[in-house]
């Protein structure tokens, strides 16, 4: 064995920190050796640097004082936490920050970009004034998306500083995450940074955490569906819910409310409904509904005026009795079954409102997987209805075949929305479900410009679904003044009876009879929901609408869920990018899958 030389006692201790990186490796003797480019350092200066830098007088550092060590005591609290965000951004979190840091091809954090004004992103686009509102949501949406490929912000451009109230956001993010010891996890990252502050808040003084060893959900969509459940306590439930549990949801009315409602006749309790604004006393408004006399204008909502309040408003629910006059428009109408069976119905009823029948695909598409599809269209023609192809139900300000219908739709109809699905993933996990999110709010921002004040517009879906939430259906409703009045059964309504379908690829294969209900059964039947809303604009602006921010390509390269499991980095990339553009794609209005 080879005996290592004796070490040899210092004479002198080198240079700390900053300084020992420029002495270099200590010369045989002890002394600092001559580094190239420090030739000549004179070993006083180097001393009197390092009596420098030790002494707590120093330039730039604050002495201990009575108030506290540097000074801290007399710092706020919030500017503390923004402090701490930013020295967190500043070095990185966690391995995976830093690994990003050191790769210069690395994507910036989503906080630092430097988006376009609104102003030039609209007009970008031919739409009218007035319909700018209905627009600007699903473009902003699609330049969030494209931020990636911007050349303006790859390294080395312009930061963005953040403000106050985003930094203590940023601040609370790194918290929770350091509390769960996932700072690498860009995924829950992205989950945190789409709440708001007071979310976040709740998450953080709750104590919750996700469970990093569940054997069927990741993490992040552990945190995701914790977040949705937490909205969701806010709103009404999903399942069944009469005209009376919505207003009394709305105007948070006590159980002897609840009660003295549910006795009143017909008449009394539309006018209730009709009238009550929050700013009178519900007893008071009782009373002055019972000495209106009943008079018959020929309307249906003047029928049966001393019939069960509750009951007789729900039967006007489940028969669809809505306005003869206005214009009624399906979206997302794949096999066009159930635009025949409204426009039947409507004919039934001597009706002379018109009939839009609209589909997402084209109609080589739609011949592909649907047989029958041009005989469908032959007996909407027939029921002088219209048909379009090609129609994203959240750009119908930009679509020129709506132009001039600003005003006109009496009902609006939209059955089980899905923004599609990709493979690999379920539809919660949060990679993709911010799809089905965004869907619902922008739907009901563009229909705003189109739907007239007291018009009606059904959204069906199961009250368990994953994809698009029935939270995402209300809530999105809400956030746009259309007032939640009824949440009915599916099998209870008179036009559930059509040929419903997956309205994917998967239809070209897997309908064995397109009646009934028979050719879809992924879902349980029972809990199939019909969620009604009626527009009721208050004339104040409510402005921009808020929209789920989609994930960058970095946090889709960091991604280790679904097809990304086990998957090498150069099949990463690969996948990240395919699902990049395939957003961007989908955003645009062109249908995917």
């Amino acid at each position: 064995a080879v005996t290592p030389p004796a070490r040899q006692p210092h004479r002198r201790r080198a240079a700390r920190g900053p300084l020992a990186a420029a002495a270099g490796p200590m010369a045989e003797d002890g002394e600092i050796g001559e580094i190239e480019g420090f030739e000549g350092v004179d070993e006083s200066e180097v001393a009197a640097l390092e009596v420098q830098l030790a002494s707590p007088s120093a330039d730039g550092l604050a002495s201990p004082s009575a108030d506290g060590i540097n000074g801290t005591a007399e710092i706020d609290q919030d500017e503390l936490e923004a402090q701490e965000a930013q020295d967190i951004i500043d070095a990185g979190v966690g391995e995976a920050i830093e690994a990003d840091a050191i790769d210069e091809s690395a994507e910036p954090p989503q906080e630092l970009e430097e988006p376009d004004s609104d102003e030039e992103l609209l007009s970008s686009v031919e739409v009218e004034a007035h319909l700018k509102d209905a627009v600007e949501g699903s473009l902003r949406l699609k330049r969030l998306l494209s931020r990636d490929d911007d050349d303006a912000l790859k390294p080395g451009a312009k930061k963005q500083k953040l403000d106050p109230e985003a930094a203590a956001k940023k601040a609370r993010v790194m918290s929770i995450m350091n509390r769960w010891a996932v700072t690498g996890d860009l995924v829950i990252k992205h989950v945190l940074e789409t709440c708001t502050k007071e979310e976040l808040d709740q998450i953080h003084t709750s104590g919750w955490g996700p469970d990093k060893f569940n054997q069927i959900k990741s993490p992040a969509e552990l945190v995701a569906r914790h977040c949705s459940d937490m909205r969701e306590r806010k709103l009404p439930a999903g399942s069944t819910c009469d005209a009376i549990s919505a207003f009394k949801f709305r105007w948070k009315c006590d159980f002897q409310s609840d009660k003295t409602l549910r006795s009143l006749s017909h008449k009394d309790l539309r006018y209730i409904l009709n009238n009550f604004d929050g700013s009178q006393k519900l007893p008071e408004l009782v009373e002055e509904s019972k000495a209106i006399k009943a008079e018959f204008d020929n309307t249906t909502s003047t029928a049966l005026p001393e019939g069960g309040g509750v009951q007789t408003i729900g039967r006007f629910t489940r028969l669809e009795l809505i306005d003869p006059l206005a214009d009624a428009a399906v979206f997302g109408d794949a096999n066009l079954t159930f635009a025949i069976k409204l426009a039947k119905h409507r004919k039934a009823l001597g009706h002379v409102g018109r009939v839009i029948a609209t589909t997402f695909e084209d109609l080589p598409t739609l011949k592909e997987r649907y047989g029958e599809i041009d005989d469908n269209i032959a007996v909407l023609e027939d029921h002088f209805s219209e048909v379009y192809h090609c129609v994203d139900c959240t750009r119908i300000a930009i679509d020129e075949r709506f132009k001039g219908m600003e005003g006109s739709l009496g009902a609006v109809y939209y059955n089980f929305p899905h923004s599609g699905a990709i493979q690999g993933f379920f539809d919660g996990h949060p990679v993709v479900n911010w799809r089905h999110e965004n869907l619902m709010r922008l739907f009901f921002r563009a229909l705003r410009s189109f739907v007239k004040p007291g018009g009606i517009v059904k959204v069906s879906s199961n009250m368990n679904a994953v994809g698009v939430r029935y939270s995402y259906i209300v809530g999105s409703a809400l956030e746009n003044e259309f007032l939640h009045i009824e949440t009915v059964p599916f099998l209870e309504w008179h036009l559930h009876r059509y040929g419903r379908s997956y309205g994917d690829r998967r239809d070209a294969y897997k309908r064995p009879d397109a009646k009934n209900n028979q050719s879809y059964n992924a879902q349980a039947a029972d809990r199939d929901m019909v969620y009604c809303f009626c527009y009721a604009p208050s004339g104040d602006p409510i402005g921009k609408q808020n929209i789920k921010l989609p994930p960058t390509l970095k946090v889709l390269r960091s991604c280790t869920d679904g097809p990304f499991k086990n998957m090498p980095a150069v099949g990463k990339e690969s996948l990240a990018q395919q699902l990049h553009k395939r957003f961007v794609t989908e955003i645009s209005g062109t249908h995917v899958g």
